[in-house]
């Protein structure tokens, strides 16, 4: 197969697998090693074994962070310092983005950024919603509220008024406080309804910072 016949098939899509070229390359081993000589050469990016994107000077559409992230790991969404970032509750640009999964956790280096997957059980994997981050990448993102809570249960020491203070959250009124209480109720932590408590104690002290 040529590369430009690789382009029709792949067409608009702004990250792909390889089986999306399975049909013309039955043979699994030959068509590893035709993606690898279009990797070398330049064609295309690797994010991931099994998994691409076309190299800036063919793609029609830059995938999105977000959209990478749920790509290269099932069963995670965008959650922690990235989407409290996304939603405008802290002022931090953050290079690498976060996500959490029930899967294992891993950090992935790519050539489009960095990424890490933080675990947590299959009882916390809530909270979330489907954003649309243009050009049709669909991502899944928690909520504010959970991207709060799923923060402080990955951070040791997080129920503690001085680490909530230490986040410079802004824009408080993004956390419904009833959402806030009814995630951590749902978690069954003990440690997030805690924390809840305190945010709540010392939000309008938030809002004057």
């Amino acid at each position: 197969m040529k590369f430009e016949d690789a382009l029709k098939i792949i067409g608009d899509e702004p990250v792909f697998g390889s089986d999306i070229l399975s049909v013309d390359y039955p043979n699994e081993t030959e068509l590893s090693r035709q993606i690898a000589r279009w990797v070398r050469s330049g064609y295309l990016l690797q994010l991931r074994r099994g998994l691409y994107t076309l190299s800036k000077g063919y793609r029609k559409k830059r995938p999105h962070p977000f959209y990478i992230a749920n790509r290269l790991k099932k069963a995670s969404y965008v959650s922690l310092h990235s989407a409290l970032a996304h939603h405008g509750l802290i002022p931090e640009h953050v290079p690498t983005i976060t996500s959490v999964t029930t899967g294992r956790p891993e950090k992935r280096t790519t050539p489009l950024g960095g990424f890490l997957f933080k675990h947590v059980k299959p009882g916390l994997f809530f909270g979330y919603e489907v954003m649309d981050a243009g050009d049709g990448q669909n991502v899944f993102i928690a909520k504010p509220e959970k991207a709060f809570l799923d923060l402080v249960y990955l951070t040791p020491g997080s129920a503690d008024p001085e680490y909530v203070r230490g986040l410079r959250l802004q824009n408080l009124s993004v956390l419904g406080k009833g959402c806030l209480l009814d995630f951590a109720e749902m978690s069954g932590s003990r440690k997030l309804i805690r924390a809840v408590r305190i945010f709540e104690s010392i939000r309008s002290e938030l809002e004057k910072s």
